[in-house]
């Protein structure tokens, strides 16, 4: 019977249970109290539901009753959400935001800036994609994400307009327990290729740009968390970002390689926030953009550096290693 129900019948139920009465509620609404009544018994009998005891002077919502005002504020409130979103979009803004990000950037500046954007628009929907190598700027292309947040130029910057955020410092390192962590020759290129390179890759095409490759044994990943795990046993050695390796080698786990090769010496890696030029930004994106412009900003200790990934790997009471 969903067809013969209204919002406004919803409205002098609850009226009503707040109230306390029909006349009450009558006052409340400006309807007469034979209105009000009017609008309770149609709803009862649309839905063949008793919702008031009427056999005392003052009608008493029955048992059902008090579940269903229950239910009808529900309704209410999604419907008063319904037409704050309708609202909204009617202005201009965007139905849904979409972000696709790098899986080991930074997090902490990106959940403060999303935050925020839920404080400036707390009806809008947020899709955070964190993926491997490449799928941040993938998602613009496919228009699955409206901005990226990438570790790199894109390949085609014709296309793409770019606003630089921040850069990571790329730290080589090794577990305690690999041949590496205890090499007394100079770590040079030829000595690094005696060793697997652990290195990320992008899922949907290996072939693709190498950065910071140097050893021609290598393995591959596509998620960060894995490369962490195999590097952390001893697999291989990796350049990784230091906000990730920073509590490990604070415990010992894994020591920073001192490359005396200046070819394949650690750097930095620039992060870019992107879209393309053919779609630009609408006003919660717009705003978020600005927003996580000024976050990446502020220094690091403003921000919790670590990642979900550093945190899960970490051991309670660090240790350094001698």
């Amino acid at each position: 019977m969903l067809g013969a129900l209204t919002l406004d019948q919803l409205r002098v139920l609850t009226t009503i249970a707040d109230s306390g009465s029909f006349s009450a509620a009558g006052r409340k609404l400006r309807r007469v109290q034979s209105a009000i009544s009017q609008s309770v018994r149609t709803l009862e009998t649309a839905q063949g539901v008793a919702l008031f005891d009427r056999s005392s002077k003052t009608p008493v919502l029955t048992e059902a009753g008090r579940v269903l005002v229950a239910q009808a504020r529900q309704v209410q409130r999604q419907a008063e959400l319904f037409e704050s979103i309708a609202t909204e979009i009617a202005a201009g803004l965007e139905p849904e935001l979409t972000l696709a990000m790098d899986s080991f950037l930074p997090t902490g500046p990106v959940i403060d800036s999303l935050q925020a954007l839920r404080m400036t628009y707390p009806n809008l929907p947020v899709t955070l994609y964190t993926e491997g190598l490449g799928a941040a700027e993938r998602r613009l292309r496919n228009r699955s994400a409206a901005l990226a947040l990438c570790a790199m130029f894109p390949t085609a910057q014709q296309e793409m307009q770019t606003y630089p955020l921040m850069s990571i410092e790329l730290i080589p390192v090794a577990s305690s327990s690999h041949p590496l962590a205890t090499e007394t020759r100079p770590i040079t290129r030829d000595v690094l290729q005696e060793h697997v390179q652990l290195i990320l890759t992008d899922p949907y095409d290996s072939s693709g740009p190498s950065y910071g490759v140097v050893s021609s044994r290598i393995w591959r990943f596509v998620e960060m968390g894995s490369r962490l795990d195999f590097l952390l046993a001893g697999s291989g050695w990796a350049t990784i970002p230091a906000h990730i390796v920073k509590p490990y080698l604070a415990n010992g786990r894994l020591v920073e390689l001192i490359i005396k090769d200046p070819a394949v010496a650690p750097g930095l890696l620039p992060i870019f926030a992107v879209h393309e030029r053919s779609r630009p930004p609408r006003p919660a994106a717009r705003w978020l953009l600005e927003n996580l412009q000024n976050r990446f900003s502020l220094p690091a200790s403003q921000h919790p550096a670590m990642t979900s990934v550093a945190k899960q790997h970490a051991e309670p009471h660090p240790r350094r290693r001698s």
